[in-house]
């Protein structure tokens, strides 16, 4: 009993003793630490204050931030300890056992120390606090206190506290409240790409799992916040009571709200039942379970249809169909449309994209539109078709050669059926349509350029198509036969000759759309090759006067000519076609002197001060000499006659060319021997400025102010041309006034019957009189704003004007500054824009601290006015002159912010010959932050209306939308 006891108290002494030892929590290197002679127990915590970033595993540095030294208190016994026993006593018996225990323990304690590793962290976490931070040794908590941050591998958490567990890599951080009990310093959570903003956040550091109250989130276009949310360890957050929205703000102006959901950050988000609120009201409107993609790249798809009802085709579904994402250069997109009448359409959409080389879009659409019920005298039924192709090579993908592409190509019923155009009154009332595609082969080390061109208009009034295919053209830069290869002296007189060279060659027709394809390529198609070879040279005579004389060749060939004759019997012309091979050639000759004659005169210094140093006049006077053969003549056989009898018996002789359909047209008849004159006048002026850095600028005060007539010497009928004038005016920087008109030089006189004509010989100035005034017309525009009138009133005050130059455009503006040829409402996308401005909602103050007012508003107009001879009209016999037609046409548009957001939009005319306002269209547009609202009506002459209330995010932009549309077939008046 007493040796029992003994070992009990033994045994007692010795776990007392070492309990005194304290032990580093999870196999660390690092024991409790004290100050020296503190007299502290294990167990103390370590404070630090106002820490810089300290590793985990760099316990010894924790402990001299103090100033303090690790150290292990001895137990006694310890050196014994230490030693072991003594082997050389054991008999073999117990060296066997000690050394097969001995092994056993160090297997255990190895497969400890792996265990431990196994469980603890794979690298440093690197933490701060800017406050304090508090380590507890036996526990291994750390506490960060005031903006700290913690740092491991790529995660990334900053909060305002944070309590850290160093043995299980567990974190949870939250935020403080402030004296007026608001939050502060929130964790702020970033892994990778992924941030997440929170209330409360506990984290694993090692599994990559978290338990995340009030999280929010950032995804794509969106965001996601929720009460509770869990996130596991391959990224993936459920949430409970969650809302997704696009808005930015703190406090959303809607969200859809989630009862729970499933994120799959980058990817998608998969949710139950859910609904929508707006402004904090909820909606009825609910789905039971849906999802949202949120993939970076592109994806294909199912395109959700619209749907509506129109008085002749009935309910319809339209615009639905699938979008393929072949690759990131290019997509596809098939859409489809059904109607319950019978009606269909069918489209297909593509874009694509190769950087530095090319780029363009392709849309072609298939429409068969059934009108009426079947049996019914109103009964229709059209097909119609349009395709649009749209390509651009860039300029640095090869230098000599270019592709380029423009097709708008459609049906004359295919805007009449769409639905869209009804909406957009450019495309419903355009008239004209052209396309071209074009491609250009530069050969530079010969000087050759080769481009051929296809081309195609259209009169979308009567259907009528005019195409050009192929339209071949092969040009020669111009070349010195006759200069030295190697310079040497003086520039010989016969050096100075250079020729060059163009050819086209050309296949057209002018039809019906519906008779096209149906055409013969030998008796429908005009086709045809022309040869052009100028020749010329440049002299200098007495250093003043350049001569400049050109021989021209022409050369046409064709394969067809029509032969005409009269059928008596029936009293008809006759026509017959005959293929074959046929040439035709002509040439001028023409050589022309100019000079520039200079005046300067310096004003009265009395009367107009020193501010104008000189008035500069320049005088361009011009004659040239033109002589061509008659190919009229019969020896070149252009020219065919043939009798024609009338049913009175009478008999004339009627001259005709067989070459007259030719795509090139025939050489002229008649001998030219020409001498034409020219003048032109420009007038400058020199003032002192104080604005130029130069310290002068010059005025422009007749830019150019011309005339020219001709006198032809081979022919004894009207020798006198016309007096042609011009004149132009720089009236400001960006207006430029021009006007040309044209004076008549013969008068009128009375033929045998009392019926006016031209006179032969008689000319006006022979009377006494200057030239008929023939006509003219003239075109002015002018956009007036806010910024104009206001520097308008400011020079009326004798302020100074600040200029809008191009440089006081913003950047991101240039390049829409510079495209001009867009029906973007631009002034409606810069409200759009502004509405989204962090300081949209603050009124501007002026410098003395009032609110700023500011409407911006503009008003184009444009009025255009054309003067003609009609002759048409009753003829004057006491002024031996036909009375003037005048035609006048009458636009103006306008716009007005009313805020950043808010636009109002017009356009308008007046037709003076129907005296009636032309096509009038209003819009308004109004940016809601978060949802956009527009709405376009047009008022004459015809009536429709459009509304559109969607969401601004491309997400959602498909789902929480409302269209209202009038019907193109009703007549419903609605205003």
């Amino acid at each position: 009993m007493r040796k029992k006891t003994l070992i009990f108290l033994m045994l007692f002494a010795f776990i007392f003793v070492m309990a005194g030892v304290p032990l580093a929590p999870m196999g660390r290197s690092v024991q409790a630490v004290s100050a020296p002679d503190s007299g502290s127990k294990a167990g103390d915590s370590l404070v630090l204050r106002h820490v810089a970033p300290v590793s985990l595993y760099d316990k010894g540095a924790l402990a001299s931030l103090q100033g303090v030294s690790a150290r292990i208190p001895t137990a006694l016994g310890s050196d014994a300890a230490a030693q072991g026993p003594d082997t050389t006593k054991m008999d073999s018996l117990q060296l066997a056992i000690y050394h097969h225990n001995k092994a056993i323990d160090d297997s255990l304690a190895f497969d400890s120390l792996n265990r431990q590793k196994k469980n603890g962290i794979d690298a440093p976490v690197v933490y701060s606090a800017e406050d304090s931070l508090i380590y507890e040794g036996a526990t291994g908590l750390a506490y960060l206190f005031g903006d700290s941050h913690v740092k491991y591998e790529n995660m990334d958490l900053t909060s305002e506290k944070v309590y850290m567990s160093m043995d299980s890599s567990l974190v949870h951080a939250t935020g403080a409240r402030d004296s007026s009990g608001a939050m502060f310093g929130t964790p702020v959570f970033v892994m990778g790409s992924d941030t997440y903003e929170s209330d409360t956040m506990a984290f694993n550091f090692k599994t990559k799992k978290g338990l995340i109250n009030e999280v929010y989130t950032a995804q794509q276009d969106g965001f996601l916040t929720s009460e509770l949310s869990k996130r596991a360890s391959s990224g993936e957050l459920f949430l409970q009571h969650g809302r997704y929205t696009t808005c930015d703000q703190p406090h959303p102006d809607f969200y859809i709200a989630l009862s729970r959901a499933k994120v799959r950050p980058g990817k998608d988000v998969v949710f139950g039942p859910a609904y929508l609120v707006i402004a904090d009201v909820p909606l009825p409107l609910a789905v039971p379970y849906g999802f949202f993609p949120f993939t970076k790249s592109y994806s294909s798809g199912f395109i959700m249809p619209t749907y509506g009802d129109e008085t002749e085709r009935g309910f319809y579904l339209r615009d639905g169909g699938y979008y393929f994402a072949i690759s990131d250069k290019m997509d596809l997109k098939l859409l489809g449309e059904i109607y319950t009448k019978g009606s269909w359409g069918l489209s297909v959409a593509s874009n694509y994209r190769k950087r530095y080389r090319y780029s363009g879009s392709f849309y072609a659409s298939y429409q068969n539109t059934i009108n009426g019920e079947k049996n019914m005298p109103d009964y229709s039924k059209q097909t119609s078709f349009k395709i649009q192709w749209s390509h651009r090579q860039d300029a640095k993908a090869n230098p000599f050669r270019t592709l380029s592409a423009s097709v708008n190509f459609a049906t004359s019923s295919y805007e009449r059926n769409n639905l869209t155009s009804m909406y957009n009154p450019q495309s419903y009332t355009q008239s004209t349509r052209t396309s071209s595609v074009s491609m250009t082969n530069t050969f530079s080390n010969i000087g050759l350029t080769l481009s051929t061109t296809m081309n195609l208009n259209q009169r979308m009034q009567d259907s009528t198509i005019s195409l050009t295919l192929p339209d071949l053209n092969i040009s020669l830069s111009r070349i010195y036969p006759f200069k030295r290869k190697k310079m040497a002296g003086k520039e010989r007189w016969y050096e100075k000759i250079s020729l060059s060279y163009t050819g086209q060659l050309s296949n057209s027709i002018t039809t019906k759309e519906n008779r096209l394809l149906h055409s013969s390529l030998t008796r429908d198609w005009r086709n045809g090759m022309q040869h052009n070879i100028p020749i010329s040279a440049n002299f200098t005579l007495f250093d003043y006067l350049n001569i400049n004389p050109q021989f021209t060749f022409t050369d046409r060939m064709y394969t067809n000519k029509i032969m005409r004759s009269w059928d008596t019997e029936n009293q008809r012309e006759v026509t017959d076609t005959i293929d074959g091979f046929y040439n035709l050639y002509n040439w001028r000759l023409s050589v022309s002197a100019s000079t520039k004659l200079y005046g300067m005169y310096v004003p009265w210094r009395k009367l107009f001060g020193d501010k104008i140093v000189a008035i500069r006049h320049v005088f361009t006077p011009q004659v040239s000499f033109n002589y061509a053969p008659d190919f009229g003549a019969s020896r070149y056989g252009y020219y065919e006659t043939y009798q024609r009898t009338d049913a009175d018996g009478n008999v004339s002789l009627v001259e005709y060319s067989p070459y007259s359909n030719g795509l090139f047209g025939v050489p002229g008849r008649g001998k030219t021997g020409s001498i034409s004159v020219d003048i032109s006048n420009n007038i400058e002026m020199k003032l002192r400025s104080d604005d130029d850095s130069t310290g002068y600028k010059k005025v422009s005060i007749i830019d150019e102010l011309g005339a020219s007539m001709s006198y032809n010497m081979a022919t004894d009928i009207r020798p006198w041309s016309d007096l042609n004038t011009r004149l132009r005016l720089k009236l400001t920087k960006n207006y430029t006034f021009n006007l040309n008109a044209t004076f008549a030089t013969y008068a009128y006189e009375l033929d045998e019957n009392g019926n006016p004509r031209v006179s032969d010989h008689v000319t006006r100035y022979s009377q006494g009189k200057f030239g008929r005034f023939q006509g003219m017309s003239q075109n002015i525009s002018y956009t007036l704003d806010n910024n104009k009138v206001m520097n308008f009133i400011k020079w009326l005050k004798g302020e100074k004007v600040k200029k809008d130059d191009d440089e006081d455009k913003p950047a991101e503006e240039e390049e829409d500054y510079l495209d001009p040829e867009t029906n973007e409402d631009k002034t409606l996308q810069e409200g759009q824009r502004g509405a989204k401005k962090k300081d949209a909602g603050k009124a501007e103050t002026d410098e003395d601290g009032y609110m700023k007012f500011s409407i911006p508003w503009s008003l184009s107009f444009g009025y255009g006015i054309s003067m003609r001879e009609d002759v048409g009209g009753n003829f004057n016999y006491d002024k031996m002159r036909y009375p003037y037609a005048f035609t006048q046409t009458l636009n103006f548009s306008g716009n007005i912010r009313l805020s950043d957001g808010w636009n109002i939009s017009f356009s308008s005319g007046y037709d003076f010959e129907n005296k009636k306002i032309s096509m009038t269209t209003a819009s308004l547009g109004r940016d809601l932050h978060c949802f956009n609202m527009s709405c376009s009506v047009v008022l004459s002459p015809y009536t429709s209306y459009n509304f559109s209330f969607r969401c601004n995010a491309a997400t959602l932009t498909d789902v929480l939308k409302y269209d209202k549309r009038s019907s193109y077939s009703n007549a419903v008046q609605w205003y």
